[in-house]
């Protein structure tokens, strides 16, 4: 075997092996985080129900339950189908239809890359990212993007539905009234819980149904509320109020965290950016130099090392601020 396959071959293994070992570390600190969450929530209570007399620790467990049933999006993002995703885009287009428009995608970009005279493996990596990277990133940023237009309109729903339910209109009307007002994916997602209920679907699982549509913490909470509201039979309107509230600080908190993490972030991506444009300017200046690294055996070797390197420190930075709210 040529000795420099066997050196790119060996570089892709330590990418492989180092990619793991992070994804396996940042997993482990995902469960131990629910753990700890859902400790606090059931505050020190223990699995044979010792306290559960008490009416906190009967809310708590309660609570507890909820959230199990809840379950994180983000740990069953795999287990979604095309057609949910779709759905959670806003897009009314059929599975097939999706692969048909990824299909004339990939034709078009790799006829593209063909004529400009490029080789057979750029040619077929054009064609694998068309069929099935770039149209899963539209895909994923329409979500987004329909997500956080929901969101933001979230709390003024809530509140209208509690101005409702405190002039006395029943809970299904004042959910018709708010799909009725507010446009966009907010009047969307009120619109099928109203038509759910329509049918004889009571109003938890409803709720329920439409946090799996938008798998958000804030309407993880809304499905979370309702549904301990009609098992201990509080006040609606107050738990409403309230959560409102609670995402309108949210919001205050998340902006005050991206002001104080902006200065980082501008130096990580100055940072990361450097190495790069350095390596741009000197194979525009001075060719012979930097061409070393990518014929010489060696070259290569430490090529791929500082790729790998490049890679672990901006993955490593970015945890470090990324902040979740």
């Amino acid at each position: 075997m040529d000795k420099s396959i066997l050196i790119t071959v060996v570089s892709l293994l330590l990418v492989l092996v180092v990619t793991g070992m992070i994804a396996f570390m940042v997993a482990n600190s995902k469960s131990a985080k629910k753990r700890r969450m859902m400790s606090v929530i059931r505050g020190g209570v223990s699995e044979d129900g010792g306290r559960k007399g008490n009416a906190v620790d009967m809310r708590r467990e309660a609570l507890a339950k909820k959230l199990k049933e809840n379950k994180d999006p983000d740990s069953e993002e795999k287990k979604k189908s095309l057609s949910t995703k779709l759905k959670q885009a806003g897009l009314t287009i059929s599975v097939k239809q999706f692969w048909l428009y990824s299909v004339l995608l990939a034709v078009v970009l790799t006829g593209l890359v063909y004529l400009s005279g490029k080789g057979p493996f750029v040619v077929a990596m054009t064609a694998i990212i068309g069929f099935f990277g770039l149209p899963k990133f539209i895909l994923k940023r329409l979500t987004l993007r329909r997500q956080k237009k929901f969101l933001s309109e979230l709390p003024d729903a809530l509140e209208a539905m509690t101005r409702l339910l405190r002039a006395g209109m029943p809970v299904s009307e004042a959910i018709k009234m708010v799909a009725r007002e507010f446009t966009g994916p907010i009047g969307e997602e009120m619109g099928h819980i109203f038509d759910q209920q329509k049918i004889g679907v009571p109003l938890p699982e409803a709720v329920q149904e439409c946090g799996r549509r938008i798998p958000l913490p804030e309407v993880r909470m809304f499905a979370t509320a309702v549904a301990i509201q009609a098992q201990t039979g509080s006040s609606l309107s107050e738990i409403l109020d309230g959560l409102a509230k609670v995402i309108r600080a949210r919001f205050r908190l998340r902006r005050k965290v991206q002001a104080l993490s902006s200065e980082a972030k501008s130096s990580a991506m100055i940072i990361g950016a450097l190495p790069v444009l350095v390596a741009t300017g000197m194979y525009f200046l001075n060719y012979d130099y930097i061409s070393v690294l990518f014929y010489e055996p060696k070259g290569k070797v430490m090529l791929a090392g500082a790729v790998l390197w490049m890679c672990c420190g901006i993955f490593c930075m970015r945890q470090m601020i990324n902040f979740k709210v």
